[in-house]
């Protein structure tokens, strides 16, 4: 099955409290629960080892699942929105916008 694992960074330090969706996309058959702890290398080992699954939509049409982790608000850290995005990035993360996700 596709899964494909979203969370929303924002911060109210950033201009118009600017925010982002990313998403990275596996293959896997193992399904994530509401409540599972989703580790992945982009994410800072300083803030977070994992992050828990608050959503989990399921289209057995396509075979995919689409996860959605807890957001992450980055004013409570010490660390830049967009320094943590290419983080993810360099770690097969990348933006998406809401348009892709309706589609």
């Amino acid at each position: 099955m596709k899964i494909n694992l979203l969370i929303f960074i924002s911060s109210s330090k950033e201009e118009n409290n600017a925010g982002e969706v990313l998403m990275k996309t596996f293959e896997s058959n193992i399904r994530p629960i509401k409540g599972d702890i989703i580790e992945d290398p982009g994410f800072h080992p300083g803030f977070h080892n994992g992050y828990e699954v608050v959503k989990v939509t399921i289209n057995y049409a396509s075979s995919e699942c689409f996860v959605s982790l807890h957001p992450l608000v980055l004013e409570k850290q010490e660390i830049e929105m967009n320094t943590y995005i290419e983080r993810l990035k360099t770690h097969g993360w990348k933006v998406v916008s809401k348009e892709e996700l309706t589609n």
